[in-house]
């Protein structure tokens, strides 16, 4: 099954094995354009897709791909972009993208795709209860899980903290904008995820985002009551996950 992760940076996709979580040869990643408007970067995602598909063990033409989006997707709808060009609010991705591969395209929430990797092979595999996948980057990206299944949107990153958006002061971005040393983020981090903890009482919180992979600096200074460990698939969940859903969403796997 085929995955792409539209990031704000790079578009990325790959052929995941849905037996494993693992992706078929290797990802490939394209600049995302700039400007990111939907007609340039349904170019580039076409453009990933047709490479994938030459691949010797290519899905079959007709097969649908699973994308991801840095927004609040319904029913393929982008309905908020915080962090992307504004010519994507309203957009029917699904349709747009549709039309452009002439195949089966289905959109979820960049977090949210992460979070269903995580809980189906990564970090959250095998727990029950409630799972919040927190992803730090430019802004902060969420996915709630419970019992395995996701309530798709929850926009946790938008949270107001001590009067502002909680991802204003503790997403990755952030962090670098403001200088902050490790014991300085964590502090902001402790304040977020503390908060979220009283709100939800999750099982596990899963910290995703290109930060995770310095997770060793800042999680070990926070003090919760729930679990709080780093993701496992790291860059490659967007893609994961999104062929997972889509696979799903047509019953191609459970």
């Amino acid at each position: 099954m085929i995955g792409v992760d539209i990031g704000g940076t790079g578009i990325k996709g790959g052929i995941v094995n849905l037996k494993n979580g693992k992706l078929v040869g290797e990802r490939v990643r394209i600049p995302t354009p700039q400007p990111a408007t939907p007609e340039s970067v349904s170019e580039v995602v076409a453009q990933i897709v047709d490479e994938l598909c030459a691949r010797e063990g290519a899905p079959e033409a007709s097969a649908p791909v699973g994308v991801t989006f840095p927004g609040i997707i319904q029913h393929g709808v982008c309905l908020l972009a915080a962090n992307v060009d504004k010519s994507w609010l309203n957009v029917d991705i699904d349709a747009l993208l549709t039309e452009r591969l002439k195949r089966p395209v289905e959109v979820i929430n960049d977090a949210d795709a992460a979070g269903l990797a995580e809980v189906r092979y990564g970090a959250g595999e095998g727990v029950k209860g409630t799972v919040l996948v927190i992803t730090l980057g430019t802004g902060i990206g969420s996915a709630f899980i419970f019992n395995g299944r996701l309530v798709p949107n929850a926009e946790l990153g938008h949270l107001e903290l001590d009067g502002f958006d909680a991802e204003s002061k503790a997403s990755a971005v952030a962090r670098e904008r403001e200088g902050l040393s490790w014991e300085e983020y964590a502090q902001k981090l402790q304040r977020y995820f503390s908060h979220v903890e009283m709100l939800f009482s999750p099982e596990l919180f899963v910290v995703g985002g290109g930060i995770s992979k310095r997770a060793d600096e800042y999680l070990p200074l926070l003090k919760l009551r729930t679990p709080i460990i780093p993701a496992k698939l790291k860059n490659e969940a967007g893609i994961v996950g999104a062929a997972l859903q889509v696979a799903q969403h047509h019953k191609i796997a459970k």
